[in-house]
């Protein structure tokens, strides 16, 4: 069973449940996912499904960002939706994982330590392989921290 049929199964379970801010998000989802498989005029893939989902919690994350303190209802509305759409997402790397990669990629380029001017060819080779598994920002923390 494919995101869409998954997304529209919980919308309903939801819609009976009464549990509004819930459905909302999923339908918001659903939406989503729709408009990715027209705009590809086929089914999507799992990978391009997972990445309609990273897109809308990243684009929760920066609303939450983006919201000052005072507005409270902005806020738990965003960490409502944060919550349902994490359901929905593959599991992330965690740090410990992505220091492993990294060191996998700088053995294969026969890398000791690197320095700024190689960022770029390792972050090329470095990204397909946490593409969807894990949050671009955190991976380039992380790297930056290797940095020489």
């Amino acid at each position: 069973m494919g995101k869409i049929d998954e997304v529209r199964a919980d919308m309903v379970k939801a819609m009976k449940a009464g549990d509004k801010g819930r459905k909302d998000t999923l339908s918001l989802l659903l939406s989503a996912l729709k408009n990715k498989a027209i705009d590809k005029r086929e089914d999507l893939t799992p990978e391009e499904e997972t990445q309609v989902i990273l897109k809308e919690i990243k684009q929760v994350k920066e609303t939450l960002d983006m919201t000052p303190a005072d507005r409270e209802d902005i806020i738990k509305e965003c960490t409502e939706r944060l919550n349902v759409l994490n359901g929905y997402a593959p599991k992330m790397m965690d740090e410990t994982e992505i220091r492993g990669v990294i060191k996998d990629v700088l053995k294969e380029a026969g890398i000791d330590t690197p320095t700024a001017k190689d960022k770029g060819k390792i972050m090329k080779v470095l990204m397909p392989k946490v593409k969807g598994k894990a949050d671009g920002k955190l991976v380039n923390d992380i790297f930056t921290s290797f940095l020489q």
